[in-house]
C-alpha cells in the first residue's frame, strides 16, 4: 500500500458524531450480502484486519482489500469481544430474518393460534439477536438467558392476545392488523433489558477520551439499553404501522382478490423493502459509542464517581464513553 495514507481500521470510514456519517456507516455495515460470505472469507477478513494494524499485511495488498475486510469484519465480529456472530444474529441478518417474521406476524394476524405461533417465533429471533448484539464485556448466565426469553415471550403473548381480545370486541378488523406492532413494542421494552440485564445490575465498562478503561457505570447501561429499545421499535415501526394500510388498499383490488396465495410473500417482501432503509436509520439514530457526563455518574453513582476519581489521578474527564450494543 505504498503512497496510500494508512486507514486506521479500528474507526469508521465516516464521521460517527454525525447521523449522516453513521448512516452511512450503517447502510455499509448492515449490508445483507455479508450474511452469504463463505465462513472461510470471514476469517481471512480478520486475519488481514488483524496483520494490518501491525502493519504486516501481505505485500500488495491494496486499500480496497483493506476496505472489504473491514466491512467483513465489523458486520460479522462482535466489536467488544472479537468473536464471529452467530450468522442469524448479526444486524446485516435484520431484512432477510425480519422480513420474513414481521411479514408473517403481519399476514396471519387473524387467529389466536397463529398470532401465538409467530409472536414466539418472533421472540426467539429478538433473543438471538439481543444476546448477539450485547455489551460482551458484561456476560449473562443461561438462567438469565431463559429468564429473559420467557419474560419476553410472555409480555408479547399477553399483549398480542390482550389487544386482539379487546380489538376484536371495539374495533374493526383493520385495527387489528396492529396487533402484531403493540406486541413487539411490548416485547422489546421485556426483552432487551433482561437480555443484557447484567449490564444494570454492574454497570458497564466506561473509558476517558484515549480508550482507557477508567471505570464502570450502571448508568451508562441503563442510557445505551434505553437508546437501544428505542432503536428497536423504530426500526419496525414504519412496516408495521403503515404497511397494514397499504395492505387494505391492494386487497380492494380485484386482481389481488386473485391471488390471495401471493398475499403472504408480498408483504413480506413490502416489508424487506422497509427494513432495507430502516435498519441502518434506527442503528444511526445514537453514536455507537455513547457518551455520558461524569458529573452525572457523580451524582447518581457516587461511589462509582470514586473509582473513576482514583483511575484518573485527579485528570478526571468531563465525559466517558462506552459501548451502548446495537
Amino acid at each position: 500500500m505504498t503512497g496510500l495514507s494508512r486507514l486506521d481500521v479500528d474507526k469508521s470510514l465516516w464521521d460517527q458524531s454525525t447521523f449522516l456519517g453513521r448512516l452511512k456507516h450503517f447502510f455499509w455495515v448492515t449490508d445483507p450480502r455479508t450474511c452469504i460470505v463463505s465462513e472461510e472469507m470471514l476469517d481471512q477478513a480478520k486475519v488481514l484486519i488483524e496483520q494490518y494494524r501491525l502493519g504486516k499485511e501481505p505485500p500488495g495488498t491494496t486499500q480496497e482489500q483493506i476496505i472489504y475486510a473491514k466491512k467483513l469484519y465489523e458486520s460479522s465480529f462482535h466489536p467488544d469481544s472479537g468473536e464471529k456472530q452467530n450468522v442469524f444474529g448479526r444486524m446485516s441478518f435484520q431484512v432477510p430474518g425480519g422480513m420474513a417474521v414481521t411479514g408473517a406476524m403481519l399476514q396471519f394476524y387473524r387467529t389466536l393460534p397463529a398470532v401465538v405461533f409467530w409472536q414466539w417465533v418472533n421472540q426467539s429471533f429478538n433473543a438471538l439477536v439481543n444476546y448477539t448484539n450485547r455489551n460482551a464485556k458484561s456476560p449473562t448466565t443461561p438462567a438469565q438467558l431463559g429468564l429473559a426469553y420467557v419474560s419476553a415471550t410472555a409480555a408479547a403473548l399477553v399483549t398480542a392476545m390482550g389487544c386482539k381480545s379487546y380489538w376484536q370486541r371495539t374495533a374493526g378488523p383493520f385495527l387489528q392488523r396492529y396487533v402484531p406492532f403493540a406486541a413487539v413494542a411490548a416485547a422489546n421494552c421485556v426483552n432487551i433489558p433482561l437480555m443484557r440485564q447484567n449490564e444494570i445490575l454492574y454497570g458497564v465498562d466506561v473509558y476517558d477520551d484515549n480508550g482507557n478503561k477508567v471505570g464502570q457505570s450502571k448508568v451508562a447501561a441503563v442510557k445505551g439499553i434505553s437508546q437501544v429499545v428505542l432503536c428497536r421499535i423504530i426500526m419496525c415501526a414504519p412496516g408495521m404501522t403503515i404497511l397494514p394500510i397499504i395492505m387494505v388498499k391492494l386487497e380492494s383490488y380485484n386482481w389481488m382478490q386473485k391471488i390471495k396465495p401471493l398475499h403472504a410473500p408480498i408483504q413480506v417482501m413490502l416489508v424487506g423493502c422497509f427494513l432495507l432503509f430502516m435498519v441502518p436509520t434506527a442503528c444511526a439514530l445514537f453514536p455507537q459509542q455513547c457518551k455520558l457526563k461524569v458529573g452525572t455518574i457523580a451524582m447518581l453513582e457516587p461511589n462509582q464517581y470514586h473509582k473513576i476519581e482514583e483511575n484518573c489521578k485527579g485528570q478526571i474527564p468531563t465525559h466517558v464513553f462506552f459501548n451502548k450494543g446495537l
